[in-house]
């Protein structure tokens, strides 16, 4: 819970929370809340400069892609914004993904042609950034992205012919034929779809999530629920023999990815912008102030009943 800023480093700043009643702390060691007054995008040129400002919750959110908590330390201060990282891995593994399964210009295979890029730009890149946003304290961005990381390593892992996932459906199955599986790809086609389903299922936990967060996220999100359900009724179209179906299926998926890639894309660029104090900054459309936070709701309350008091 936010307390009163009882001390700044900034004696005018000081008298005019004194004044208002509105300054505030942030749990990162006692800074002055920005003016509430002050836009967004000016208030993160201001803090680029000075490491005793702190940001406001719209910024924090439009930053991290979290609504802002409390957390014991100042790393924040120390290390560098993970998230554009983790954000890199995912538009550069999904954009080649999405392209490939809408088959534009002859494109094909599932995917399979882009095998690296799931494995060290989607999983590695995602991963790294997750963990380094479990460093900073940010439960939601750790969560999103560690998960999606893990799911670019395993799809990488169920393309790679070595590992042999689908060669195992073939009673021919040998290491000199890993991918004999998919002559008769019917058990594993269903098989996999399962994993595609349970992936749609945590996609949608988190596009809910992301309703306190932006609409850029949100967007990401709800794609990827979509995405992921296609995908497996794909998988499931094609152990039925019906390949029209399946193709119109895996096609949709496609688009419905471009569309999570073109808000992922945004979400980076207005990332990156920030980082360089560039004379354009771009709005992820900030969701935090609609829906309120249980803590916000709950203060809400309280202050109602001291005013009828």
């Amino acid at each position: 819970m936010a307390e009163k800023d009882l001390s700044t480093t900034d004696p005018a700043t000081s008298q005019a929370a004194s004044a208002s009643g509105n300054s505030m702390m942030n749990g990162n060691g006692g800074t002055p809340l920005l003016d509430q007054s002050i836009h967004p995008d000016a208030a993160l040129k201001r803090i680029q400069r000075s490491g005793s400002i702190a940001i406001t919750p719209e910024l924090f959110e439009k930053i991290y892609l979290t609504p802002q908590t409390e957390v014991k330390g100042d790393l924040r201060k120390t290390f560098g914004n993970p998230t554009p990282l983790a954000l890199l891995g995912l538009v550069m593994a999904l954009t080649p993904f999405s392209c490939d399964i809408m088959g534009w210009r002859g494109a094909g295979g599932d995917g399979a042609a882009a095998t690296g890029s799931y494995y060290f730009m989607g999983g590695l890149l995602m991963i790294i950034g997750g963990t380094l946003e479990w460093v900073l304290g940010n439960t939601f961005p750790f969560l999103v992205f560690n998960a999606y990381g893990g799911f670019w390593l395993s799809f990488a892992s169920t393309l790679t012919p070595s590992i042999g996932a689908y060669g195992h459906y073939s009673t021919s199955y040998s290491d000199l034929d890993p991918s004999a599986g998919l002559s008769n790809s019917t058990s594993f086609a269903t098989s996999f779809a399962f994993f595609l389903l349970s992936m749609g299922f945590l996609s949608l936990m988190f596009a809910i999530c992301c309703l306190r967060t932006n609409i850029c996220l949100a967007v990401v999100e709800w794609a990827l629920t979509i995405v992921f359900s296609l995908l497996a009724a794909t998988f499931w179209q094609t152990a039925n023999g019906n390949a029209a179906v399946a193709g119109k299926c895996l096609i949709a998926a496609g688009a419905f990815g471009f569309v999570a890639c073109a808000a992922g894309w945004w979400i980076l660029f207005a990332l990156t912008f920030a980082s360089v104090d560039f004379p354009i900054q771009l709005p992820v459309g900030d969701l935090s102030h609609i829906i309120k936070g249980k803590a916000q709701q709950e203060e809400m309350k309280v202050k109602a009943a001291e005013h009828q008091v």
